[in-house]
């Protein structure tokens, strides 16, 4: 897999779909590379029902299905995404060493 997924956001999906009763095997995490932001690009994390073998790279870690559209998968290639909590900041980040520069807030980049 070109994207890694550390453990403290593999348990952190799992408790997002515990809690909101999904359901392990129907849902996956999907990663997607979108336009937009003052870079450029983001990067997208949602649980989706919908996967297609045609179209999405797609793998299990740790019980938890990831989903990367096949164009995604060529901006996302070594890509990192980890969850943070501390005291000021909480929630997934994902670091991706194609990025050129990343906006001042974090949240899109350029390549």
């Amino acid at each position: 897999m070109n994207v890694t997924v550390t453990e403290k956001a593999i348990a952190e999906v799992k408790r997002i779909i515990v809690e909101q009763e999904l359901g392990r095997d129907k849902v996956a995490l999907r990663v997607r590379v979108v336009g937009g932001g003052c870079s450029g690009y983001q990067t997208k994390l949602d649980l989706d029902e919908k996967w297609d073998e045609k179209t999405d790279n797609l793998h299990d870690i740790d019980g938890i299905k990831i989903a990367i559209d096949k164009r995604s998968a060529l901006y996302l290639d070594g890509a990192t995404i980890d969850y943070h909590e501390d005291l000021n900041k909480r929630g997934f980040i994902v670091n991706n060493p194609l990025a050129v520069s990343k906006c001042g807030c974090g949240s899109s980049f350029s390549m």
